[in-house]
C-alpha cells in the first residue's frame, strides 16, 4: 500500500536537481526551482480556494521542521482557521509586542519630533526635552512606555511639586502628551496616568493652593503723564518702543518683533500676524496720532524692523527696555506691567465694555459659544478707547493722593 505521509527521505531531498514539485505527503511539499534552490510548501484547500504557504528553504527548515509545521497547518485546517491568517497574525502580534517595547524616552523623542514644526517658538522643543530629560527619564524613562503608571508618574511630580509647582505642572501636562500619543500609537493600553481631573487631583493640592502668583508689577494710571513726559526726553530708540508699547497696549514681544510690512499708517493701523500672536490669531491695533507719530520718527532709519536693534536685520532686545527702565530709575516696573496700567485705567475712568478692553489687550473674549457668534473684533470701538488712552497718557492729572506702586492683575 502506497504511503500516504513521510514519503520523502533527508537523502532524497538533498539529491533533487531537476526543477519541479515533490509531494511528501499531507500538503508538503518540496520545491525545487530552475535556479537548483529549494523550499517547504504547504499546499490546502479551504471554503472551495486553493493555497500555497512557504516553509522556507531546505538549508534553513530540516524535513522534521517542514513535517512539524505542516501538521499544525493541517490541525488548524481542522478547526477552520486560515494558516495563511493565523501566520500573519502571529507575526503582527510579535511585531506589536515590539514596538510596545518602545521606552518612555523614545516616545517622548518621537511626540516632540511630530510635534515641533507646529510650536511657535524654538526654544520648546528645547524645554520639552529638558524637562523631560531632568524629571521624567531618572524615573522611568529607559522602562517601556507601556509599563508606566500612575505610581511611577508621582514619583517625579512629588519631589517638586511644591517647590516648583509652575515646572510640576508642566512637567505633569508634558507627560500626559506623550502618554497619550503613545496610546493613540498603539504602544500602550488604559487611562493615562497623567491625566490631572479625577485622578491626579485627588492625589496631588492644585497648583493653585501650593504656587504664590507674581503678577508683574505695574504703574498706577494716575502717574503715566508724568512718566511718559519723562520717557519722551530720552533720545533713543528703546524709549520710542516702550512708549509706542504703552499707547498700544501690546506685549513687550509683539512690538519689539514689529516689521514695517505690518504697519498701514494710511489705515491707522498695525496687523500683528497669526504666528506672532499669543492666542494664533491676528490681531488688528488701531494706532492713535502720538503712534503713528513715533513710527514716522522710526522710520527714517529704513529697517526691516521698526524698532531695530544694533543690526537692521535684528530687532531691538528686551534688555534694551530693561535697561532704560533702570536709567530711568524705575527697577521697580516692568514693560508689561504697563498692559496692567491700561486695563485699570479703562476699568476705572472710562465707560468702554470690558470686552472691547480685553480685545484691545488680545485676550480672548468668553467661551467658545460666545466667540462663534462675535466674528467682529470691535476696532471700532477699540479706536476710540485707544485714543482716549493717547490723551489720558499727555495730559496731567490733579494733584492729590497718588498711589505708590501697586500690582497689576494682567498676567500673559
Amino acid at each position: 500500500m502506497a504511503r500516504t505521509l513521510h514519503k520523502l527521505t533527508a537523502l532524497a531531498v538533498s539529491r533533487k536537481v531537476e526543477p519541479g514539485y515533490y509531494g511528501d505527503g499531507g500538503g508538503l511539499w518540496l520545491q525545487v526551482s530552475k535556479s537548483g534552490s529549494k523550499s517547504w510548501i504547504f499546499r490546502y484547500t479551504l471554503h472551495g480556494h486553493s493555497r500555497a504557504m512557504g516553509l522556507g528553504a531546505t538549508h534553513t527548515v530540516s524535513l522534521a521542521n517542514a513535517r512539524q509545521h505542516a501538521l499544525s497547518s493541517r490541525q488548524l485546517l481542522l478547526q477552520g482557521i486560515d494558516p495563511i491568517d493565523a501566520h500573519r497574525a502571529k507575526i503582527s502580534a510579535s511585531r506589536l509586542q515590539a514596538a510596545r517595547s518602545l521606552t518612555f524616552d523614545e516616545c517622548a523623542g518621537a511626540y516632540i519630533q511630530a510635534h515641533k514644526a507646529s510650536w511657535k517658538n524654538a526654544k520648546h522643543a528645547l524645554q520639552w526635552q529638558s524637562t523631560l530629560n531632568s524629571y521624567a527619564s531618572p524615573v522611568f524613562g529607559s522602562l517601556s512606555v507601556a509599563d508606566v503608571d500612575t505610581m511611577l508618574v508621582m514619583k517625579c511630580l512629588e519631589t517638586i511639586w511644591h517647590e516648583k509647582a509652575e515646572t510640576a505642572s508642566r512637567l505633569r501636562g508634558r507627560i500626559e502628551s506623550v502618554l497619550a500619543w503613545a496610546t493613540v500609537r498603539g504602544y500602550r493600553e488604559g487611562e493615562n496616568p497623567a491625566r490631572w481631573r479625577g485622578h491626579l487631583d485627588q492625589l496631588l493640592p492644585s497648583r493653585a493652593k501650593i504656587q504664590k502668583v507674581n503678577h508683574h508689577p505695574a504703574l498706577p494710571f494716575r502717574e503715566i503723564e508724568p512718566f511718559i513726559k519723562l520717557l519722551r526726553q530720552q533720545e533713543s530708540m528703546a524709549a520710542q518702543a516702550l512708549e509706542f508699547a504703552i499707547l498700544t497696549a501690546a506685549r513687550t514681544g509683539e512690538v519689539l518683533g514689529a516689521k514695517w510690512d505690518e504697519i498701514d499708517v494710511a489705515m491707522n493701523m498695525w496687523t500683528v500676524p497669526a504666528h506672532r500672536m499669543k492666542a494664533g490669531k491676528v490681531h488688528r491695533v488701531p494706532l492713535c496720532e502720538r503712534a503713528k507719530a513715533i513710527l514716522l520718527e522710526a522710520k527714517k532709519l529704513h529697517g526691516t524692523f521698526v524698532f531695530p536693534g544694533q543690526k537692521d536685520d535684528k530687532p531691538l532686545s528686551n534688555m534694551a527696555l530693561l535697561m532704560l527702565l533702570r536709567r530711568l530709575g524705575r527697577q521697580d516696573l516692568t514693560t508689561h506691567g504697563f498692559r496692567s496700567t491700561f486695563r485699570d485705567w479703562a476699568a476705572e475712568m472710562t465707560s468702554y465694555p470690558r470686552e472691547v478692553a480685553e480685545m484691545a489687550l488680545a485676550h480672548t473674549v468668553g467661551d467658545a459659544v460666545e466667540a462663534a457668534y462675535r466674528r467682529g473684533d470691535l476696532f471700532e470701538k477699540r479706536t476710540r478707547m485707544m485714543s482716549d488712552w493717547c490723551s489720558f497718557c499727555e495730559q496731567p492729572m490733579p494733584q492729590g493722593n497718588l498711589t505708590s506702586l501697586r500690582v497689576g492683575l494682567i498676567n500673559d
